[in-house]
């Protein structure tokens, strides 16, 4: 039986909420959730993030949080305050895919085509992906980052 890829379109309030969030002056950590609306077959918004730390962060993940069983992916887009070990600091933009394992395969279809259109759609170039929700953690996060210095 084969099915094909569905591909679901960014909400267009959600395209302007990034690219704000891309230029947005805050030296904190944030991020934005996303979630797929099945029905519209639709990205949209879920959760938004001030001040949130990546050991923060990881507890409100949809598949740490009861009211999401089996949720089959959610994206994250993560403002982090980097400090390289020379001292410079920057603010990477990151992309963090999270695709749970024991999902039904057509739900994880749908959320990994979709998570292309998405990076293209707002242009994003640091682009991770985690399977357990634990593996979220400053030190991985600064591991995947010192590939781009």
């Amino acid at each position: 039986m084969s099915q094909s890829l569905v591909v679901c379109d960014v909400d267009e309030g959600l395209v302007k909420k990034l690219r704000d969030f891309r230029f947005r002056k805050e030296t904190n950590n944030a991020a934005i959730i996303m979630k797929i609306d099945k029905d519209k077959q639709l990205v949209i918004l879920d959760e938004e993030h001030e001040d949130i730390s990546p050991d923060d962060l990881q507890n409100e993940l949809p598949e740490r949080q009861p009211r999401y069983p089996l949720t089959p992916g959610t994206f994250i887009v993560y403002s982090y305050k980097y400090e390289h070990d020379d001292g410079r600091v920057s603010y990477p933009l990151c992309f963090i895919f999270s695709s749970p394992l024991g999902c039904r395969p057509e739900q994880q279809m749908m959320y990994a085509g979709s998570k292309n259109k998405l990076v293209q759609t707002v242009e994003l170039t640091k682009v991770f992906e985690i399977r357990n929700t634990e593996d979220l953690t400053e030190e991985w996060l600064r591991e995947r980052l010192g590939f781009f210095r």
